[in-house]
């Protein structure tokens, strides 16, 4: 076993270019400052009575309001993103930990200030709020922005009752989130002899030995046993504030919130699950037929992400890095002196250690500037997963010219960008790729969309299903694992020998936004739908009209929503046709990998 020198091998993220450490002077001052300005904006809301039955909003006072919201949060932002760099990466890191605690307690105002906003746009009436477009440049530079926060204030209960929700987040859902994450970044497993962090046993799923990939899959599933009980009263704790305040504020389903928070609605989502379920059969195909590559009848969970295929490429990090800067810069040369820069500045932490979180993702750090964070295996998937966070990346940089307020993007498009630059990546490997090696970059295309299509899907089941239940009370364990693994039947089928009862403990999605699943679907199948159209611009030659029309949309996502965006680009998300047209693009994958398996 390498792990632990692999990983310290590979790169962490710079931070001292916003403060030298956790005990900076000048970090004390900025959070002395975010201080001053919290108590700043409350006293701007009194002074303005903004809440729901104050004064209508006026030129002059919703821009003030907002003008202050915006540099409130410029000032925020680094500071919460630099100690984030040191919570996620080391939870063993009690100073990280406590200074985490304090700017949570800090910034705690901010949530009811929220609320009090979205009730005092929400009382404007449509003659009022044309009036306030039609006068106020502020106001049209954030009319998206108000017209979201008036369609939420339908949904708000009464000012009282929203201050007390989000005084009590933090210690309420948000402290069950921060416990699965303390405990799964510590939790470890029982190895072959060797006591190994869950995030190493699941990067082992990966190993070419299927006896290594088995028995890793038991040792993590005895490391989530071993705190199941912690991890069932998180969820329980989650879930049921969720569902709680959903009722009271007048949703008709637990679905219902996330509609409007990821900026789409049920017709658009019944059209894109329709299709998914639809294409089930074709994945179960490429399960067939992977099973057959790996000499079995069926695959077993800790097949799934086994290597099918070879590959003469060692993908270390180092030349995973100068593989995706190299097909980025193949797509643009922004692009890729956007990977270089990132590359270059340390924005990423790379390998798996131990008090480190699992999985990956891409947080804002600097205005147009970021931290990527993942745990790096010797793969082309790890390799997708750097583009795809890189990808993030790239959007927050088109971001970077708008304020707060206008680049609040929500999860369906904010995937977008993401999923683009990793099938940049994963089209450049498979493009001159021919036996095995072809094989090897079919399965790990194909490996990741059935994670994103079929995965997802059990998980959106899952956690429809634990609202349904949790209405009537605390789940036990068994009870979670006996959803978790119908709802994998539901969506895997008969592929599958062994399942996973567990992966309501694994995924952290589940404990901080609900149905924080669907809008990864959404993402493939539209920056599918997107890349589709790269593909006929480039053999048109207008490949740079595309590149700036992508550009702006990725520069929208804040000011407009995903219908309005996808009408952009000709794409009409309540038709199933575009869904399945994008599907199409895998199901031909399927095609090409069940003919070469043979």
């Amino acid at each position: 076993m390498t792990f632990a020198a692999n990983a310290a091998e590979m790169p962490r993220w710079r931070t001292d270019d916003l403060y030298a450490s956790l005990s900076d002077p000048r970090l004390e001052q900025d959070l002395e400052g975010l201080r001053a300005g919290i108590a700043d904006l409350e006293r701007l809301f009194d002074e303005l009575d903004v809440r729901m039955d104050g004064p209508a909003a006026t030129p002059e006072t919703l821009g003030r309001v907002l003008d202050a919201m915006n540099a409130l949060s410029n000032h925020s932002g680094p500071i919460g993103a630099y100690l984030n760099a040191f919570f996620t990466t080391d939870s063993r890191d009690t100073l990280a930990q406590s200074r985490m605690a304090a700017f949570t307690t800090l910034t705690l105002p901010l949530g009811p200030l929220r609320s009090r906003l979205t009730a005092w746009l929400g009382g404007l009436s449509d003659a009022q709020f044309s009036e306030l477009l039609a006068a106020s440049g502020t106001a049209r530079d954030h009319e998206h922005f108000l017209r979201r926060a008036a369609a939420l204030a339908h949904y708000q209960m009464s000012p009282p009752e929203e201050d007390l929700a989000a005084r009590l987040r933090p210690s309420g859902a948000g402290g069950w989130s921060k416990l699965q994450g303390n405990i799964s970044s510590v939790l470890k497993g029982e190895f072959r002899g060797k006591s190994l962090p869950v995030t190493a046993l699941r990067a082992l799923a990966s190993d070419a030995d299927e006896s290594v990939r088995r028995d890793a899959f038991e040792a993590e599933i005895a490391a989530w046993k071993s705190s199941e009980m912690v991890f069932a009263a998180a969820l329980n704790g989650v879930k049921g504030e969720e569902g709680t305040l959903a009722r009271r504020r007048g949703f008709a389903d637990a679905v219902a919130p996330s509609l409007l928070t990821h900026g789409i609605d049920h017709e658009t989502l019944d059209a894109m699950q329709g299709a998914v379920v639809r294409s089930f059969p074709d994945f179960r195909r490429y399960f067939a037929a992977k099973a057959r590559a790996l000499g079995k009848q069926k695959l077993d969970w800790w097949d799934i992400l086994a290597p099918v295929g070879s590959s003469e490429t060692e993908w270390t990090y180092g030349a995973g890095a100068e593989f995706v800067e190299r097909q980025f810069r193949g797509y643009s040369a922004g692009l890729g002196d956007f990977a270089a820069e990132a590359f270059d500045g340390d924005w990423v932490d790379a390998g798996p250690r131990e008090g480190k979180r699992s999985g990956a993702f891409c947080m804002r750090w600097t205005r147009g500037k970021s931290r990527i964070l993942m745990n790096h295996a010797p793969s082309l998937d790890s390799v997708s997963t750097l583009a795809h966070e890189l990808g993030h990346g790239y959007h927050n940089a088109r971001l970077a010219q708008a304020e707060p307020l206008q680049r609040e993007t929500p999860m369906t498009l904010a995937e977008t960008a993401s999923i683009f630059c990793e099938t940049v990546v994963q089209n450049a490997a498979l493009a001159d790729a021919t036996g095995p090696e072809r094989l090897y970059v079919l399965e790990t295309s194909l490996m990741g969309h059935a994670q994103v299509v079929v995965d997802i899907h059990s998980r959106f089941l899952f956690e429809r299903a634990v609202f349904e239940r949790r209405e009537k009370g605390d789940l036990n364990p068994q009870e979670f694992g006996e959803l978790m693994t119908w709802a994998q039947r539901e969506t895997y089928g008969d592929a599958l020998n062994t399942l996973h009862p567990y992966m309501w403990a694994v995924k952290p999605h589940y404990y901080s936004l609900a149905f924080y699943n669907y809008p990864y679907t959404f993402g493939l199948l539209f920056g599918l739908g997107l890349y589709a159209q790269y593909v006929a611009a480039r053999e048109a030659g207008t490949e740079a009209e595309f590149q700036t029309r992508y550009d702006e949309l990725l520069a929208s996502t804040g000011r407009e929503g995903p219908l309005a965006l996808a009408a952009r680009f000709g794409i009409e998300l309540h038709a199933p046709d575009f869904w399945e047209g994008s599907l199409d693009v895998i199901r031909r994958q399927i095609d090409a990998y069940v003919e070469a398996v043979g």
